[in-house]
């Protein structure tokens, strides 16, 4: 029978969620709690997210896996908490639509009261998902309704699932420069044809606005942003459950974070102005 295409109420792992569903058989799931997306599988093809069996979903903390959004703030580039406000917070849904063999739906989530405590600024940032064949669309808008300006930087902090870390390659990045976070240096270039991850890797790839290609042995993944100027490549590495309790022993061979970025330069957004930026992921091969 052929599916349905649809928007429905689910539960995933104890968390209210949206279940996506498309025509042709293509499924994404989106957690109500931190706007966040948490499972993607084409049509014909197994999860190509990565979530950690020991990821926490009552949020006590955020959800290790998916797609976490990062806002204000990337990472630990400022004084607030690392990656921002958004990742624990309740999105409530803007809008949802089936057509042309696309399923979308929009999240949004606001300022309050406790969030103006750590970040005195107006804002909304609404996530919209949408997915039709093989492919994947992020997008991240932010408007400032208030009545001074607003700077930023942020991530679509995409967890890849891969079957073997040391087996993949990322190409794409090849002549860029790049801050390793992991030494205490200057920006670097790029000179290596692909990457190819041997080691702890924690780096910001500068002004990255060609497409890359993810191969793993199972498959090819073609990856686009746009609007953001960045792309952050990490994996933690052999040892990572002893700095991450919401990792398993092995659960670094299981994924590679490619991320959609605005991490060298923050983003400045005027009254009433909004900016937007896009990750897209198609499945190649």
């Amino acid at each position: 029978m052929t599916p349905l295409p649809s928007v429905t109420p689910c539960d995933f792992h104890g968390t209210p969620a949206l279940r996506l569903t498309t025509g042709d058989g293509a499924s994404a799931v989106v957690s109500l709690l931190g706007g966040q997306l948490l499972s993607w599988v084409p049509p014909g093809e197994k999860e190509q997210l990565f979530v950690s069996e020991r990821a926490v979903f009552d949020g006590s903390k955020p959800i290790r896996g998916g797609v976490p959004v990062c806002f204000p703030q990337f990472a630990d580039l400022g004084g607030l908490p690392k990656h921002g406000l958004l990742r624990t917070r309740r999105w409530e849904v803007s809008d949802q639509s089936q057509h042309n063999g696309c399923t979308l739906v929009s999240l949004v989530c606001g300022d309050d009261a406790a969030s103006r405590t750590l970040w005195p600024h107006a804002f909304r940032a609404e996530l919209t998902v949408a997915i039709e064949g093989e492919r994947l669309d992020l997008e991240l808008s932010l408007t400032n309704p208030g009545e001074a300006p607003f700077a930023f930087t942020g991530a679509l902090h995409t967890y890849l699932k891969v079957a073997e870390v040391e087996e993949v390659s990322l190409e794409g990045l090849y002549g860029l420069d790049y801050l390793d976070k992991l030494k205490d240096a200057a920006p670097t270039r790029e000179t290596a044809p692909s990457l190819v991850v041997e080691r702890e890797v924690d780096r910001i790839y500068y002004d990255c606005a060609r497409p890359l290609l993810l191969r793993d042995e199972q498959h090819t993944l073609g990856i686009n942003t746009e609007g953001f100027s960045d792309v952050v490549v990490w994996n933690p590495w052999e040892g990572a459950e002893a700095r991450f309790p919401d990792l398993a022993a092995k659960d670094f061979r299981r994924f590679l974070c490619v991320e959609a970025a605005v991490a060298r330069q923050p983003v400045t957004v005027a009254p009433g102005e909004e900016w937007w930026g896009r990750q897209t992921v198609v499945v190649l091969s």
